[in-house]
């Protein structure tokens, strides 16, 4: 079923292959992409479905192959990457799951569509497991709401137990450092929700999606000053709009820089995922049947032997 695909390899979407030839089509296909968003209030200037946007954006970029695919090099969004050629892989691209959990921050903002986490874990589920039975054992998530990385990655374990899975997960957002979006915005922080960043991401894909004349720049609250890993929620932060950051950095140059090198990373780790062997299947025993825990320790040549049933020998003086 390569004539599935175009020229070069690339994704095929799911909802429009036939029912006869789904096996067929899973058999030749290398992996299976299912973007993960949100609807959700990201400011003004930024469409409900901004985290759709990403994920699918992103989603679509994974099986890029032929002049497309420019390695990352060593890591600055500069765009003089040297092209690759050679085809891409064969994906199948699966609807996108467009509801999800959201925080407390973001929630009382009009336009937010928030399920409960406990419902989140279980829709993921069974829309993961159900994609794997299809005959997709290869799975990509592609995230663009930072809220689904826990979510996600319970159903991914959970699945993971019972079938014969590699799911790799994948946030569009971790794909850039803080040290190359520095280099990007400069030093104001470009990194919240609904910031410059994930502004500039959206004007990668949809520039006529974003409104950069709706809001003035909210500078965020300053992080805590530790550069230790952390995770901080909290009720809502001060400063705070149900967004919050420096609009003013971001461009529609800065969001073609975001996408390319993004992109180029996340063909990069399919690329590496899809070459690396296939797991085991999942098991109830822990251990084979035949291998004891643990070897019992060999009693020393010159202990007394204990009569059966009877008190343990006394030590010697």
């Amino acid at each position: 079923m390569s004539a599935a695909w175009p020229t070069g390899g690339g994704l095929v979407p799911a909802a429009r292959i036939p029912g006869g030839e789904l096996a067929a089509v899973a058999e030749a296909a290398d992996f299976a992409v299912l973007p993960v968003g949100a609807v959700e209030w990201h400011g003004p200037h930024l469409p409900l479905g901004t985290d759709l946007i990403l994920a699918e954006g992103f989603a679509a970029e994974s099986a890029i192959g032929g002049d497309r695919a420019v390695p990352s090099g060593g890591g600055t969004p500069d765009g003089t990457a040297t092209p690759a050629g050679g085809p891409g892989p064969r994906g199948v691209l699966f609807p996108a799951v467009p509801y999800a959990a959201c925080p407390g921050q973001t929630r009382p903002w009009p336009g937010t569509v928030a399920i409960r986490p406990e419902i989140a874990v279980g829709y993921l589920a069974d829309v993961i497991e159900g994609i794997v039975a299809a005959g997709f054992p290869r799975l990509l998530i592609v995230n663009g709401h930072d809220a689904n990385m826990s979510t996600v990655r319970a159903a991914m374990e959970w699945v993971s137990g019972r079938r014969t899975a590699s799911l790799l997960l994948v946030n569009w957002f971790q794909l850039v450092t803080p040290a190359e979006t520095g280099e990007l915005y400069g030093p104001l922080p470009a990194r919240g929700h609904g910031g410059a960043y994930e502004t500039s991401g959206v004007l990668g894909f949809d520039p006529g999606a974003v409104r950069l004349d709706a809001v003035a720049d909210l500078p965020p609250k300053p992080k805590l000053p530790v550069t230790h890993p952390y995770v901080l929620v909290e009720s809502r932060p001060d400063p705070w709009q149900g967004w919050s950051g420096h609009i003013s950095l971001a461009g529609e140059e800065a969001g073609r820089q975001v996408r390319q090198l993004a992109g180029t990373r996340l063909r990069e780790v399919v690329a590496a995922w899809v070459a690396a062997p296939p797991p085991a299947p999942p098991t109830d025993a822990p251990l084979p049947t035949d291998a004891p825990l643990s070897a019992p320790a060999p009693l020393p040549t010159d202990a007394p032997a204990r009569p059966a049933g009877g008190p343990e020998p006394e030590e010697a003086p």
